[in-house]
């Protein structure tokens, strides 16, 4: 009988299909929004919103053109359908996401209607393994650009909204796609990470997922209200996230990343590390980060419990405002939730199985070692 670890089941299969009606309604809204500010005259604004669309895509397409590269040379030429020319086409037209969603979704149909007796348990084994390890590159690369896109989306909208104190229709649905954008990111890389990895300890859902998903959307959607109010005290601020990337990346290379089988690219990943690091953490390196965790979160709170007391004091008009108590509430409360959350994940509902730490990835045999295997163990681990 199949293993309910590793089945791709028609739920798994549907909500591959809502992830990709979110993927596209967040990205045209942002655009509607970017026009919208073009109209108003809003230029800098409707460059900005563009600016975070096109470089999540972006990214998004070389990483997917260099894995479908990576998987031929493993011996699965027929995966993408196409020659490495039609593939660099489909990729610069920024389809290369979308073939991959319309690959996963053809061959999980085919799967999710056979019958039992059309085929043997192990042979339904190996064909669901497969499904996982194309849906796990898919929510490989929905999560950088969640992380590249949506949550800088997140922070310049509330900066726009927070500053003019008003709200439009438009606004709140990018505020709303840009979160759930996030959300799904994190919930569906944290899914499937595991399931395409059978011999490491699969992440059990409902509590454990539930807490370890407030731990990071309550983190870093606090995280994003401070640095809004902080670029209301000054516009000067992005110098300092800019300066946060800067160590963010640093530390990436200082680790000796080995995700990409080429340097430049390995540059790439490092730089998009740098990004996600300004807004949560995340395990670099697969290594226990017990101690670069507790710094980087006592970092956090600082920032996060001195920024509305901070706008307080220098902004005074702003003391009785409305929005001042409502986002210092929010990130006050959020903070203090998703640090709960953290601590309750770690101590009590991390799996570890196999994983020697908290956070180490191992337990792979060298007979397991293949291109893929190593591109998934060397990515970002929760």
């Amino acid at each position: 009988m199949l293993q309910t670890n590793i089945q791709y089941s028609k739920l798994r299969w549907l909500l591959t299909i809502l992830g990709l009606f979110l993927y596209v309604l967040d990205i045209w809204n942002d655009i509607g929004l970017a026009l919208k500010y073009y109209y108003e005259a809003q230029y800098v604004w409707s460059g900005m919103t563009v600016m975070f669309v096109f470089t999540g895509l972006l990214v998004s397409q070389i990483f997917s053109y260099v894995w479908y590269l990576d998987d031929m040379k493993e011996g699965e030429q027929t995966i993408a359908g196409m020659s490495k020319g039609g593939l660099a086409a489909l990729h610069v037209i920024c389809m290369g996401v979308f073939h991959r969603y319309y690959h996963l979704l053809k061959r999980g149909f085919k799967e999710v209607r056979k019958t039992t007796s059309s085929c043997t348990a192990e042979q339904m084994r190996d064909e669901h393994h497969k499904l996982f390890c194309m849906a796990t590159d898919l929510s490989m690369l929905k999560l950088l650009e969640a992380f590249l896109e949506s949550a800088p989306q997140l922070l310049l909208q509330l900066y726009i909204i927070l500053g003019q104190q008003e709200l439009s229709v438009m606004q709140c649905l990018s505020l709303a796609f840009s979160f759930f954008s996030v959300a799904w990111a994190l919930v569906d890389y944290r899914h499937c990470l595991r399931r395409s990895l059978p011999h490491i300890t699969e992440m059990p859902s409902g509590l454990p997922t539930t807490v370890y998903l407030l731990y990071k959307l309550c983190t870093i959607t606090s995280h994003i209200f401070s640095y809004s109010l902080l670029l209301i005290l000054s516009p000067y601020i992005t110098v300092a996230l800019t300066l946060l990337w800067l160590v963010g990346t640093t530390w990436a290379h200082l680790l000796q990343t080995n995700f990409c089988s080429s340097r430049g690219l390995e540059l790439l990943y490092r730089a998009v590390v740098g990004v996600i690091l300004v807004f949560t953490f995340f395990n670099v390196k697969g290594q226990d980060t017990k101690v670069a965790m507790i710094i980087y979160y006592v970092f956090y709170s600082i920032i996060n419990f001195m920024t509305p007391p901070l706008l307080a004091l220098l902004m005074p008009e702003l003391r009785t405002s409305t929005f001042l108590l409502t986002a210092g509430g929010l990130i006050f409360g959020g903070s203090v939730l998703g640090l709960l959350c953290l601590v309750l994940y770690y101590l009590f509902l991390h799996p570890r199985g196999r994983w020697q730490e908290a956070d180490e990835v191992d337990g792979l045999g060298v007979e397991a070692e293949t291109t893929r295997t190593r591109k998934v163990i060397n990515f970002l681990q929760p």
